[in-house]
This record gives structure tokens, C-alpha cells and sequence, in this order.
């Protein structure tokens, strides 16, 4: 993120914490507060951390500057455990749960910030594309990894590239469906990255809900959504599928025999909703290909190098 951005989000005290680092913001991935205990800062392989602790009152201050002194603004984001931030970046909240009838109603006496930066890796999905191409658009595409391995960062320049076009290859019309902002990192319903010039986000939808939506409304060729997983989810995938749209989604998950021991991905696999699975590398670098592997499990992609 730009130094600016860092100095429009957090108070005073804060910035100073960061400056004393001489931190590289370009670079910085999440910043950790917890009262009474000290300020855990991840950029790149480095961990830093502060000299003092953040007392209960500063991470109260710091939550109502982060939100502009409005929390109930952010009633629905926070029910759900975060609120977004311009640029695209994100604040988990952790804390005491209020529970309604069985539902979370809000979260108080909050206790912990997970402080997350978007970072746009323009190009990344250059190597998968042509993977996942045919003459006349896509093939159903699942990406595939572990937690913090670039999944969400390649589906972003996938979205953006399909989106666009390219010499060759018209751009194509996709609607996202941005459950957690995570994607577009939509801020009051304006996407703060680019997904590209025909794309339509849905902020805030849950997964399935959204995708008949945007089907219904939108008329998307290509449907876009991160971190798939419930019943719902395939089910609102196949009829995507059925429809005539093209499905581009993530999962966790590192091999497809693992995909293959949680029954609603092994049903996914077995009926042959996706066409390829893309396996990305444990490594630093967002997005990196390991393997492809066609709809039978069979490769034809490996060893890639990403970006």
C-alpha cells in the first residue's frame, strides 16, 4: 500500500509505531493489534513488533478511527467479523459474540485487529491463462491451495485479464460474487482493485444467493467466486454451469486427494463440474503454479514458475 493510504487509516500514535520501523508499506501484509499485549506487523518474511504494549482504550480508538467514528455504519460487516477499509483492505475483529436466536446479532468488547492489505499482483495469471483458454472462452476452473498462498490474488488478475481482452481474445463479461470484499475489495459498493472493464461485483452476497443473482440479472459469460466449499455452493454452481456460464472459483486445499475426502468436493470432482484444477506452489511469491490437472485428475500443466 502507498505511505498516504497508511497515514488515512490509523490514528496518530499508530503511524508513529510504523514510521519508527521505517517499514516497506509496499510490502506490508497485516498488522496484528491486541489489547495489552504489543503490535505484530508482517511485511514479507519479517515480523515486527512494537516496544509497547496497546492498551484496551487505544484499540477502542483505534477501531473508531478505522471506521470514521460511525461503527453502526458497519452493523452487517462487523455480524460477520470485519469491516472494509478504501483500498480494499480489511479489518478482522475479534472479541465478545452477541447471540440472537441462534445467530450472531454483533461483536463487542472487541479484543483483537487483524489489519489485512490488498495488493493487486497485476499479471500474475499471464501463466495460467493459456491453461485454461479455449478458441471460443474458458474452461470451468478451479485454483486450488493452502491459506496465504495467492489463490485470491490469481483469481483477481484472471477476472481482470478475461475481463478486458486481449488481441485474440475479447473480453468477456463476469460477475463476481465478493462474499467477503476479499475480491474487489469493494468500499461502499465501489471496487477499490481492477477486475477489469466488464466486470459486475456483488459485495457482500453470501456465495450461492449471489451467483443466481448476477445469472438473473447480469447476464454474465463467466462467474467468479473465492473459497467455495458448502453444498449450497455446488449446487448453485451447476446450475451457473447449466445456464451457460463459465465458473472460475478457489478452495483450500493443497492435493486432489484432499479435495477428494471432503464429500461435497469429492461429489464436485466425481460429477465433473470443473475442467481444470490449478495447484499453486507453498512459496512467497502470490499465485505460482504447481500443477494442472484436467477434469479426470489427469496433468497437463506442472512445474510452472507463476509469477
Amino acid at each position: 500500500m502507498r505511505h498516504d493510504e497508511l497515514s488515512s487509516i490509523f490514528p496518530e500514535f499508530l503511524r508513529t509505531t510504523m514510521e519508527a520501523w521505517k517499514i516497506d508499506t509496499e510490502n506490508l501484509q497485516e498488522i496484528r493489534i491486541r489489547a495489552e499485549r504489543p503490535v505484530l506487523a508482517l511485511c514479507g518474511n519479517r515480523e515486527y513488533r512494537s516496544k509497547t504494549a496497546v492498551k484496551k482504550a487505544q484499540l477502542q480508538e483505534i477501531l473508531a478511527y478505522l471506521s470514521g467514528y460511525s461503527l453502526y455504519a458497519y452493523e452487517d460487516e462487523i455480524r460477520q467479523g470485519y469491516l472494509s477499509l478504501p483500498g480494499g483492505h480489511r479489518v478482522g475483529i475479534a472479541g465478545r459474540a452477541v447471540v440472537e436466536r441462534g445467530k450472531i446479532r454483533t461483536v463487542t468488547d472487541v479484543s483483537s485487529l487483524n489489519i489485512r492489505f490488498a495488493h493487486e499482483v497485476k499479471g500474475c495469471a499471464d501463466r495460467l491463462l493459456p491453461w485454461i483458454r479455449k478458441e471460443d472462452g474458458l474452461l470451468h476452473t478451479l485454483i486450488v491451495s493452502a491459506p496465504g498462498h495467492g489463490k485470491t490474488t490469481l483469481l483477481r488478475d484472471c477476472i481482470r485479464q478475461v475481463s478486458d481482452g486481449e488481441p485474440g481474445y475479447p473480453g468477456l463479461t463476469v460477475g463476481v460474487v465478493d462474499e467477503r470484499s476479499e475480491i474487489a475489495g469493494s468500499f461502499r459498493g465501489v471496487p477499490g482493485n481492477d477486475v477489469g472493464l466488464r466486470t459486475d461485483v456483488l459485495d457482500g452476497c453470501p456465495k450461492a444467493e449471489g451467483m443466481m443473482m448476477l445469472i438473473r440479472s447480469m447476464a454474465p459469460k463467466v462467474v467468479a467466486v473465492d473459497e467455495i466449499g458448502s453444498r449450497e455452493d455446488m449446487e448453485a454452481l451447476t446450475l451457473a454451469v447449466n445456464c451457460g456460464c463459465v465458473v472460475v472459483a478457489t478452495v483450500h486445499g493443497s492435493s486432489m486427494e484432499e479435495l477428494k475426502r471432503k464429500p461435497v468436493l469429492r461429489e464436485m470432482v466425481e460429477t465433473g463440474i470443473f475442467e481444470r484444477y490449478v495447484f499453486l506452489k507453498a512459496s512467497g511469491k502470490p499465485g505460482r503454479l504447481h500443477r494442472i490437472l484436467d477434469a479426470s485428475g489427469r496433468p497437463v500443466g506442472q512445474g510452472e514458475e507463476g509469477c
